[in-house]
């Protein structure tokens, strides 16, 4: 289950339990699936990595993804590049997503563990932080 507040990143460790059980994504403010724990119970519990959002009501905002996003890049990231492709066409702003995200979506796929997707989220933002106090100076 993707879970912003799950503390294990999502990985390639992960796939073959997403390839045997699915991956779960419900279209609802995480607020809102707090009401419901036993909806949580029982599932294995993965967060994504830093991400930019490329849905019209979120466009450009970090961490403010759309489900289908949300899916994409989890598809992305376990290996299925092809099918995360195929999500994002269905939406006139989908390919969008992963060109803003190609970078990181690749860096994450690369990584073996949750550990490497988390050190390879904090060197892009340490990189970033670093560019933006290069360009301010």
């Amino acid at each position: 289950m993707l879970d912003p507040e799950s503390e294990k990143a999502l990985s390639r460790e992960d796939r073959d339990s997403a390839e045997k059980f699915g991956i779960l994504v419900l279209d609802c403010s995480w607020e809102r699936l707090k009401r419901f724990p036993r909806l949580r119970g029982g599932l294995r519990h993965r967060a994504l990595p830093f991400l930019l959002a490329a849905n019209p009501t979120n466009f450009g905002r970090p961490q403010k993804l759309s489900s289908a996003e949300a899916l994409a890049a989890a598809l992305y990231i376990l290996g299925q590049k092809d099918q995360s492709a195929r999500l994002m066409g269905l939406f006139k702003w989908g390919p969008v997503f992963l060109e803003i995200n190609q970078e990181r979506l690749d860096r994450y796929e690369r990584a073996s563990t949750s550990g490497e997707v988390v050190e390879a989220q904090e060197r892009m933002l340490t990189a970033n932080e670093r560019n933006k106090d290069v360009q301010t100076n």
